[in-house]
């Protein structure tokens, strides 16, 4: 309860965007970058001097954000097409990018959606939060896994940054039942806060199992709560007890995006020292924290990433 608490309502933070390194050479990959939390990490990475690839799923919401942030940066970021709910989508931004870039230094998985009509899936079936927050994600470091391992070789440790949240706290036991990533009856009987919840769980261990399997290389692993924000990604809440709550808390008492949210995942994906946090937990403001105990389970680790792999071998 304390630890939630904390995270809720976090003390001053001791680290600002101000403080990062300067990125110039680097190249970096924003998932979401064109909204929220993402937009203002790309604001503050381009402000480093480093290389920015926005990846979102609307040309013209690129456009619009690509030219803010020219307008607040005097600096141009770059756009690849990328929809994390659709696999095939996704391989083809790899494609894209690679082809573009012979360097991958941070990679923020940032992007996500949040407690929306259970009705919705991927492209592929899958339920629209797990899909798109862990399946979708989890591909993406996958086909980057080259670009991202010949770069820590050649130029030193890398960094895959996973935004979660405090909200894998209220997954359940177990952190979930794989009947329920895709559709089907007893996904069906669930509510789309526990989906959310589950998704966000899933987060955590995949960043986990990313940073044993690979810390060893120079690839620094680390999942995080960006903290209550005011952002868009509440726009699905509807009135009930549990989500009403969230949508209100997020209103009122949430930190504003700029530079707050982004504070916590640009440290873990910029600060020298962070650089020794592979596989930990981050919660607001930049503070290594234990995670919920079962997401250090090694089982449920190997399990996710075979399931990952099994979902993505024929794409």
């Amino acid at each position: 309860m304390g630890q939630n608490l904390s995270e809720m309502l976090p003390p001053k933070a001791k680290w600002l965007p101000e403080d990062m390194p300067d990125l110039t050479g680097k190249v970096a990959i924003v998932t979401g970058g064109n909204t929220g939390i993402g937009f203002v990490t790309c604001k503050y990475l381009l402000k480093k001097n480093c290389t920015v690839y926005l990846f979102c799923r609307s040309a013209s919401k690129a456009a619009a954000a690509i030219a803010s942030l020219k307008e607040a940066t005097g600096k141009e970021a770059h756009f690849v097409a990328a929809d994390l709910s659709d696999l095939p989508s996704i391989k083809a931004c790899a494609a894209e990018f690679t082809a573009k870039e012979q360097r991958l230094d941070i990679l923020f998985c940032n992007a996500g959606v949040m407690m929306c009509p259970m009705d919705q899936l991927t492209k592929q079936g899958y339920d629209m939060q797990f899909g798109t927050n862990v399946l979708g994600h989890a591909y993406l470091d996958l086909l980057l896994l080259p670009l991202l391992q010949s770069t820590a070789k050649a130029h030193g440790p890398v960094r895959i940054v996973t935004t979660a949240s405090n909200g894998h706290l209220g997954a359940p036991k177990g952190g979930f039942d794989y009947a329920t990533v895709k559709d089907g009856p007893v996904r069906r009987k669930m509510s789309t806060v526990t989906a959310y919840f589950q998704s966000k769980w899933g987060n955590v261990v995949w960043a986990k199992e990313l940073g044993r399997r690979y810390g060893g290389e120079g690839i620094v692993s680390i999942s995080l709560n960006p903290g209550i924000i005011r952002t868009e990604l509440v726009r699905h809440l509807k009135p009930g007890f549990q989500s009403g709550f969230i949508a209100w808390f997020s209103y009122h008492m949430g930190f504003p995006a700029d530079p707050l949210g982004a504070v916590t995942q640009l440290y873990a994906g910029t600060a020298p020292e962070a650089a020794s946090l592979n596989g930990q937990y981050l919660i607001p403001w930049a503070r290594p924290a234990p995670a919920r105990k079962d997401t250090d389970d090694l089982a449920a680790g190997k399990a996710l990433w075979e399931w990952v792999e099994e979902q993505v071998k024929d794409v």
